[in-house]
């Protein structure tokens, strides 16, 4: 369905997207990770037509992304973008029924549709109620409803979720499930790693414009983490390095993060280990996606 080559966007002197080579498959939900500033946001506009790469090439849906295939390919395309894109001063339906008029949609067909994807929205009751009456939830749900009016066959959601309150975000996410058991081909981008956890088939980890690392949640999890994380909080003055080396060498990594120190462990050893670490102030959890993600990421905030 999508199949990048060595894909590259500058921006100026700025190498936003720096050589990057992935494909989606039909019927796969692929989840696109990273930090800010990472390069998803570019690659996301180069597999949509609103931005040209600078090097390397893109086919979506068995076409080249270029000026002369765009319409084409946007006509097959549902996106649901970061922003907020729906009509104010129009009800619901009303906007459901406006963009169907830019697909060619005829209007008994329309309809149908909007009849359809309101109820699929659970918007049964908010159908002509403006978009300033509707919560955020509402209106996340509106766009994902709008977005299947043409009956795409790729989906590409941008952080579908973001700003919603946990019951809106687990709504979303039943809805998502539904397209996927219905055989949807989904690229979603996302900062909730628990999201991309229950939604995501293959996860691709972008970072500083490049891939560096892809596979399953469970594959990376058990590469790049192990089975356990034991969180240390650190007092005051403690030194970390002598707290590893009294530790010694043993199935674990360690990785400090300001008063933090990680222990990753892959064997499931951690009984010994923690009574090793006597009266400190200790954790001890399942690893998880983020862990993956801040050991590939680092642990620095970005802007």
């Amino acid at each position: 369905m999508v199949e990048c080559r060595a894909l590259t966007k500058r921006y100026g002197e700025r190498l936003a997207v720096d050589g990057v080579s992935f494909h989606v498959d039909a019927g796969e939900c692929l989840g696109l990770l990273g930090p800010n500033g990472a390069g998803k946001t570019s690659t996301i506009r180069m597999l949509t037509g609103f931005a040209l790469p600078s090097a390397g090439n893109v086919r979506v849906l068995g076409l080249p992304q270029v000026p002369a295939t765009a319409s084409a390919i946007k006509a097959r395309l549902g996106v649901v973008s970061q922003e907020d894109s729906l009509d104010p001063d129009l009800s619901v339906d009303k906007n459901l029924l406006v963009y169907a008029t830019y697909f060619g949609i005829p209007r008994a067909e329309a309809s149908r549709r909007v009849d359809e994807l309101i109820r699929f929205a659970q918007l049964g009751d908010h159908r002509t109620d403006t978009i300033k009456q509707l919560s955020g939830g509402m209106r996340r749900r509106l766009m994902l409803a709008r977005a299947l009016l043409n009956e795409p066959e790729l989906l590409i959601l941008d952080e579908p979720t973001t700003g919603l309150d946990p019951q809106a975000r687990r709504l979303v996410w039943e809805r998502i499930r539904t397209l996927k058991r219905g055989g949807t081909t989904i690229l979603l981008t996302t900062h909730y790693m628990e999201e991309a956890a229950q939604l995501c088939d293959r996860l691709i980890i972008m970072d500083g414009g490049r891939i560096v690392s892809e596979g399953s949640v469970d594959e990376l999890i058990a590469s790049h983490v192990g089975s356990e994380v034991v969180e240390i909080h650190l007092p005051d003055g403690a030194d970390a390095d002598a707290l590893v080396a009294r530790l010694g060498h043993g199935p674990w990594r360690s990785e400090r993060a300001g008063q933090m120190l990680y222990l990753y462990l892959r064997d499931g050893s951690g009984d010994g280990l923690l009574r090793q670490l006597g009266d400190l102030d200790v954790a001890r959890r399942h690893a998880t996606l983020e862990d993956v993600f801040l050991t590939l990421t680092g642990h620095t905030l970005r802007d």
